[in-house]
């Protein structure tokens, strides 16, 4: 069963932050808050558990979408392309935010995402998940936990979460009520921004 921790966002504890980087360096899966809906994340450097992730969301890991989640924009050079001015201009007035970038992927992706040729990348703006990705030292791969109501999309309540979630996963973090629609994603790989999915983040950026 996983461990339910509780992390206040304004001022993450170091000792709680501690014990997630544990759980992820041994190749844990946590549920954590993001800026937009509660995410299922690993580190990128583990290989189970990210074909873990994968079975739960029932895709191939060569074929899934996940988002890095990065603490800022200085990890981008390890996997992403060399961008144009305009592109980084766009990523630095929208990040931290809820936003999702697809970006053209370079050849240090891990072994898994070999074959893709973009990435998703996602700076939220929360102090929990930069946090645990600046201490980790890598980011990590995220996806959004989807709700089977059809009402709602996305569970906000950490404590149902982990009702759900706590045989499936390592550690849940609770961070207070999550938010209930998703990242804005935006394709900026050909040039031309291009908008996949209108979600929390205001198209203002570009």
């Amino acid at each position: 069963m996983a461990q339910f921790i509780k992390i206040y966002p304004e001022n993450p504890s170091e000792k709680e932050i501690a014990k997630v980087i544990r759980v992820l360096r041994d190749g844990g899966l946590i549920i954590y808050p993001t800026d937009t809906v509660y995410g299922l994340g690993c580190d990128i450097t583990n290989t189970k558990a990210l074909e873990r992730i994968a079975k739960i969301k029932g895709v191939k890991l060569e074929k899934a979408n996940f988002s890095f989640v990065c603490h800022d924009l200085s990890n981008l050079s390890d996997y992403v392309k060399q961008i144009d001015t305009s592109t980084f201009k766009i990523l630095k007035r929208a990040l931290p935010g809820p936003y999702t970038f697809i970006l053209p992927g370079n050849n240090n992706l891990p072994k898994e995402f070999k074959k893709k040729t973009t990435v998703g990348i996602r700076v939220p703006d929360n102090n929990i998940a930069l946090e645990i990705v600046r201490q980790l030292g890598n980011p990590i791969v995220s996806t959004s936990i989807h709700d089977d109501d059809e009402v709602i999309e996305y569970t906000t309540d950490p404590e149902l979460i982990f009702e759900k979630w706590q045989n499936l996963v390592d550690l849940v973090i609770d961070g207070g009520y999550g938010d209930n629609e998703a990242s804005t994603i935006i394709d900026l790989s050909q040039g031309e921004p291009v908008v996949v999915r209108e979600g929390k983040g205001s198209l203002d950026i570009l």
